[in-house]
């Protein structure tokens, strides 16, 4: 039952959400913490742009099929399944729930949960780590015009779409960029604190799901979220992915992936991005509707973080029991020539 349990990232998340519940931010303190989180964004994505080694990514990219696929389920499969989650409305909950299942599944997908589970169960890990990037990278440009196009909701910004991606590149795909440039002088450093990169990585996320929360608190979220209302999108997200990972498993058969890419297949093509979507939704939307349209988010990203963990153990030992019979029967038809 290992899998049951919450990781350490969702321990923090709940806590932060009770902090900013009983204390949130007010005052002067918004805009403190709204600049202080922008500048741990800006770290976390220059941080990960130097860590991401061109030879890995050269490596990984061939793969073109395997990349096509996880794109579409990624970027197709998932929003038009929200698309339908909307419409149908199977679950009593308000129409902004469902706002933020839709906003999650137009999200990218996320780099260090598909690359890790992809190594554990046996996968490509080279084209995991191609294809997650991409995917995030993809996600900078592609996300915020699905949300132009698929979702009614209108964001701060007075020019739309354009001054919205505009902003997302300048916070997330800028410091991104100048990361990577600058790895043939900090990769060494990057590679002796890459627990610095996981650190930065849950600080600021942290951060804008306090600041989030804070706008919510003030503005009457629990009100409108109860506990049945928590339990409807723990059985949303664990349905959304089911489906998911359903038809990414017939697929990947279905076209003949190996073992290895079938592997790689589930843990990038089923993946949603906590990192990506809270600041990109800090920028998308009105800061009063934001705690409510990342709580999916924050829900499902646990939620795939238990389900893959289980489905990659099984995996592995999946794969330990094919070696274990390999190895026997190899033994065996080495020692056979000589009984004769």
């Amino acid at each position: 039952m290992r899998f049951l349990r919450l990781d350490p990232m969702m321990v923090k998340l709940i806590l932060v959400v009770l902090l900013a519940t009983f204390l949130p931010a007010r005052g002067h303190f918004v805009a403190f913490f709204e600049w202080l989180t922008m500048a741990a964004i800006a770290l976390l994505f220059f941080m990960h742009g130097a860590k991401l080694s061109r030879e890995k990514i050269i490596a990984g990219g061939g793969h073109w099929r395997l990349h096509l696929w996880v794109m579409f389920s990624t970027f197709v499969l998932f929003p038009a399944i929200g698309l339908l989650f909307a419409w149908w409305h199977p679950l009593p909950v308000s129409a902004d729930i469902y706002t933020g299942f839709l906003y999650l599944c137009i999200l990218p997908a996320t780099v260090q949960s598909a690359i890790a589970l992809t190594s554990l169960a046996g996968g490509n890990v080279a084209a995991a780590v191609c294809s997650a990037s991409a995917s995030s990278l993809l996600g900078v440009f592609i996300s915020p015009l699905l949300v132009g196009l698929v979702m009614d909701i209108h964001s701060d910004a007075a020019n739309g779409g354009l001054e919205q991606i505009g902003k997302i590149m300048l916070q997330l795909l800028l410091p991104f960029v100048l990361g990577h440039l600058s790895r043939r002088w900090i990769a060494g450093w990057v590679e002796r604190h890459r627990g610095l990169i996981g650190k930065t990585d849950q600080a600021s996320i942290l951060l804008v799901v306090y600041s989030a929360f804070s706008e919510a608190v003030v503005n009457g979220i629990w009100s409108r979220v109860g506990a049945g209302t928590l339990l409807y999108i723990v059985a949303g997200s664990l349905g959304l992915l089911f489906i998911v990972l359903l038809i990414n498993l017939l697929a990947s058969r279905l076209f003949g992936f190996n073992r290895a890419d079938e592997i790689t297949i589930l843990f990038c093509g089923s993946k949603k991005s906590l990192a990506n979507g809270v600041p990109m939704a800090n920028i998308l939307f009105p800061s009063a509707a934001v705690g409510i349209i990342v709580l999916p988010l924050m829900i499902f990203h646990q939620v795939q973080l238990m389900v893959c963990s289980m489905l990659a153990q099984r995996y592995k030992n999946a794969g330990l029991k094919l070696a274990a019979e390999a190895s026997e029967e190899g033994k065996t038809t080495t020692s056979t020539p000589s009984q004769k």
